[in-house]
């Protein structure tokens, strides 16, 4: 599919409030076959999603420990991870203690899923991504790890307000971009 018609196709799922708002730009090399072009989201005329500019608005983490130490994010420990805990350690460990070893591991397998996923989002091709949003359903791609999918579904005009105000919670555990993009689209309700 060329690009015009694949950007015809991602503009037409744009929700109404967006429409003009967020744009899907692409620049290409004519004369440098070995140079692919480059794919970004624009929102109000800015560069938001653009995986290789160093000048990102977005926060990238370079490591695990970037991501443990920054303070806006807030992660929720749940009484079954509470009692995980306990059943590790053989209820030796006083309760207030029990919390911070469970927020640590959580916040260890969110600071991996985070990384692979910045990794592969830096690697994968935004025509690839687009051409897989549009052939399955936006379900699938709400509850993918791929962010550029996430980002993508939370524009989109089939996701309705009631299930928007539904995903809270899960959004706090996304990458920063698509808390942006999600916020973005709240402020359209």
């Amino acid at each position: 599919m060329s690009w015009s018609k694949m950007k015809q196709n991602l503009e037409s799922f744009l929700c109404p409030a967006l429409n003009g708002r967020v744009e899907y730009r692409s620049t290409s090399y004519r004369y440098l076959p070995d140079k692919a072009g480059l794919c970004y989201i624009a929102v109000d005329k800015k560069n938001v999603l653009n995986m290789s500019d160093t000048t990102n608005p977005i926060r990238w983490y370079q490591t695990e420990l970037e991501i443990k130490n920054d303070s806006a994010i807030q992660i929720p420990i749940s009484h079954e991870e509470m009692e995980a805990v306990r059943k590790d350690t053989k209820g030796t460990v006083p309760e207030d203690r029990l919390i911070v070893i469970a927020r640590s591991r959580k916040i260890t397998e969110y600071a991996k899923e985070l990384m692979s996923a910045q990794a592969s989002l830096s690697k994968s091709n935004f025509i690839v991504a687009a051409n897989k949003f549009l052939s399955t359903s936006i379900e699938e791609s709400i509850e993918s790890h791929d962010i550029l999918l996430n980002v993508l579904a939370l524009v989109d005009r089939r996701v309705g307000k009631k299930r928007m105000l539904n995903m809270t919670d899960k959004i706090k555990l996304k990458h920063p971009i698509v808390q942006y993009f999600y916020e973005l689209r709240l402020s359209t309700f």
